[in-house]
């Protein structure tokens, strides 16, 4: 009898979760509910440290986050979530918004600047594009991680080799360069661009963004 198909596993995919970090209670319950009803996935905090301590960073998503928290503000709270091994896009939300405190948050990167009470149609909006950009940060983070392994792989000379190649100069510069020949030269470009996975200079250049 022959042995019954195995069907993979698809790989399990990260909740897109709004972490609300908000100090008043009955606001943060408020923004729960209407989560809820919009069957968004949304977890509560009511202070720093109580996000820190207790959110997963297995899953994605954006911070919701009040600017003006006790202990740890939102713009700290800003400067403290990369540091603390979060990636994760934040949308600010305010009763005393300022135009100074907006700047800087969006220059550091916030997706939006929100003042209270909030529209639910802007706060979705808001939403949906903080999910998007999530999104794209985790395929970038994915694939600099697959960049960074295969570029580990390589010998210092292919290192050094393919490093100029992506200068732009030819195997005769590089051998000059290297004081090595150009048959040299010619077989740690071959060894590293099969390690690298690059059917073409274009693509070996691409690969090189992510390590820069």
């Amino acid at each position: 009898m022959a042995d019954p198909e195995i069907v993979p596993t698809p790989p399990v995919e990260p909740r897109q979760i709004v972490h609300i970090v908000e100090d008043d209670e009955q606001f943060r319950l408020s923004l729960l509910d209407l989560f809820e009803s919009l069957y968004i996935d949304a977890e509560g905090f009511e202070d720093a440290n109580a996000f820190f301590s207790r959110a997963s960073k297995i899953n994605s998503g954006c911070v919701l986050l009040d600017v003006h928290l006790p202990g740890l503000n939102g713009l700290e709270f800003q400067r403290e979530l990369d540091a603390a091994g979060f990636d994760l896009p934040i949308i600010f939300m305010t009763g005393h918004g300022d135009v100074a405190t907006s700047v800087t948050a969006m220059k550091a990167g916030a997706v939006d600047f929100l003042e209270k009470p909030l529209g639910t149609y802007e706060l979705v909006d808001a939403i949906n594009a903080a999910f998007e950009l999530g999104v794209g940060q985790q395929k970038h983070r994915a694939r600099r991680s697959v960049v960074k392994a295969r570029a580990a792989s390589l010998t210092r000379r292919e290192t050094q080799v393919l490093a100029l190649v992506v200068r732009g100069l030819m195997n005769k510069q590089i051998a000059f360069e290297l004081g090595i020949s150009e048959i040299m030269v010619k077989l740690h470009r071959g060894s590293g661009m099969r390690k690298m996975q690059a059917g073409s200079l274009a693509e070996l250049v691409r690969q090189y963004e992510f390590l820069t």
